[in-house]
């Protein structure tokens, strides 16, 4: 027998432990076959001591599932060998007693994809709905009403700012303005096409154009860092997608080498400057995940490809606008809206109210990403300790420029989070109270297609290339276990079911069109989230 060490790695050590029926067992295999991550393995069971024992099992030995003592191998509970194995022979638990956290720093920093560990309790959790119209102020019915639900993409001119002219008993416009979309309020956020598989970016677009063109429903689809395919840049369908330059600035010059061809122009771009998920980490795809064709779209050799955590070259607020915005706006003729994207933080204020008095009217939008999300290679570090809710940033934004009398100048969409209790549309309806146009979601979508991460450690491998259920992954043989057609499905449903209910939340308080700002129909259970949001303490 091998020798022992008290340091040694041992089942105990791990976060999920792997349980098999021996008797309930049929030997089919199933389970090791589906296991993305080679967590179990096939052995037959040890003979007894002596050799009576011995020869009494010859005749009968059979093989058991032995689960492997390793962090680079260990199980991470994504349930795949619990739903394909036909006898319920196997099972998983968690190990309340694990020692990764503390073993797995031995080989440097631990790297986790998916969302921060849901640690503590949303603000938007303790925020009600608590303006209910009754006899002054009637409500609405939300099935026959007719509602205005539209959120603009692009800087919003005064209209005393806009280049107005009489003409007989008419106005007409005398000069340019700049390029505004009016869109829905809800925007599928930017995951390139490098961290998740191609189905599930397939599906993704499949669900968007749907909604689009059979829904009437004007969702945009941001496309992430990296690039589109070329079918896709040079169809009529770009005009539903938002295309996102950051810091790493792969793929972008086959974006402008394309612009000749395009038939139409993009709903807009984004200038990704900081993801709130990781803020100071930048974007990280890891070289597993750099498959052939992520390797031809973006235009780089499979090794690990790291996004900056800032834009070289910027050092300023007032030099972004000046380089960046200009120069994307000429790009396309200054017919496009072009938007940035930061991470919430405590200098958020101030870069909106300095992009809210750049003179030359060309942003179109400020995204600002709260601490939830991420589907990347981020260090476990990042994901749960840095960052800052998205909530009381985009409060602060909105009553910084209404106080200027600039509210509604630069639409502000808010993400991070959104959806984390499993209600989208009641979250983003109290951030358009705060003062948001609209939201933007991407974790979610990854959750409404099968993803089985839990924000509570349960799977959280989409670094890893070994997606167990085919949506953050490049190995074609994983990818293919996603039914494209049912997870756009899916998402169409939902994406219906948010509209429905948004109605539902405006009805009561009486508003035909979003009510952006209007934090007098909001309460919180929770004192400190009301005097930090300036909104109603209700017990």
């Amino acid at each position: 027998m091998a020798s022992v060490k008290a340091a040694d790695l041992c089942l105990a050590d791990l976060p999920w432990l792997v349980e098999h029926n021996e008797a309930r067992c049929v030997g089919c295999g199933d389970c090791v076959a589906v296991c993305s991550f080679g967590a179990i393995e096939p052995r037959l069971r040890p003979k007894g001591a002596s050799p009576v024992a011995r020869q009494k099992e010859d005749a009968n030995r059979r093989p058991v599932i032995v689960q492997k003592i390793s962090l680079e191998e260990a199980c991470v509970g994504c349930g795949m060998r619990v739903k394909v194995c036909p006898a319920r022979a196997i099972a998983i638990r968690p190990n309340p007693n694990e020692r990764r956290r503390f073993i797995g720093k031995n080989h440097g920093p631990l790297k986790r994809g998916g969302r921060a560990d849901s640690q503590e309790r949303s603000a938007l959790d303790s925020i009600k709905v608590g303006r209910i119209s009754q006899m002054t102020d009637p409500a609405l019915d939300s099935e026959r009403h007719t509602f205005d639900i539209s959120a603009p993409f692009g800087r919003v001119l005064k209209p005393g700012e806009l280049p107005l002219k009489k003409k007989g008993d008419s106005l007409v416009l005398d000069g340019e303005t700049p390029p505004v979309r009016w869109i829905y309020p809800l925007i599928f956020s930017d995951m390139s096409i490098g961290a998740l598989s191609t189905r599930a970016w397939e599906a993704i677009a499949l669900a968007r154009a749907y909604l689009n063109e059979v829904s009437g429903l004007p969702v945009r689809m941001c496309s992430g860092e990296g690039d589109l395919p070329r079918s896709l840049l040079e169809s009529d369908r770009l005009k539903y997608m938002i295309l996102q330059i950051a810091s790493g600035h792969f793929g972008w010059n086959r974006i402008i080498q394309a612009l000749p061809r395009m038939k139409t122009d993009p709903a807009g771009v984004l200038i990704k400057i900081g993801q709130g998920a990781k803020p100071g980490d930048g974007g990280l795809l890891p070289a597993a995940k750099v498959a052939p064709h992520i390797q031809a779209i973006r235009g780089v050799p499979g090794v690990t490809l790291h996004s900056p955590p800032n834009h070289q070259g910027l050092y300023s607020i007032e030099e972004a606008a000046q380089k960046m915005h200009l120069s994307l706006n000429a790009a396309f003729g200054f017919r496009v809206p072009v938007a940035v994207k930061c991470a919430a933080s405590a200098t958020s204020t101030a870069v909106y109210n300095n992009l809210l008095r750049d003179p030359y009217n060309i942003c179109g939008g400020f995204f600002l990403d709260g601490i939830m999300g991420g589907t990347g290679a981020a260090n476990e570090v990042s994901l749960d300790r840095t960052g800052h809710p998205v909530v009381s940033k985009i409060r602060d934004c909105y009553s910084a420029a209404a106080k200027a009398g600039l509210q509604g100048r630069i639409p502000l969409w808010a993400g991070g989070g959104i959806g984390v209790s499993g209600d989208a549309a009641a979250d983003a309806f109290k951030l358009i109270r705060l003062g948001a146009n609209g939201v933007f979601i991407g974790r979610l979508l990854l959750q409404i297609m099968g993803c089985v991460s839990d924000g509570h450690g349960r799977c959280d491998a989409c670094h890893t290339d070994k997606c167990p259920t085919g949506i953050c992954v490049q190995d074609p043989r994983l990818a293919r276990r996603l039914d494209v057609d049912r997870a756009a499905e899916a998402i169409v449903n939902y994406v219906l079911s948010f509209d429905a209910e948004i109605r539902k939340l405006m009805a009561p308080i009486g508003n035909g069109s979003l009510p952006v700002g209007r934090a007098d129909a909001l309460v919180s259970t929770d004192k400190a989230v009301a005097d930090a949001l300036g909104i109603q303490y209700a017990c």
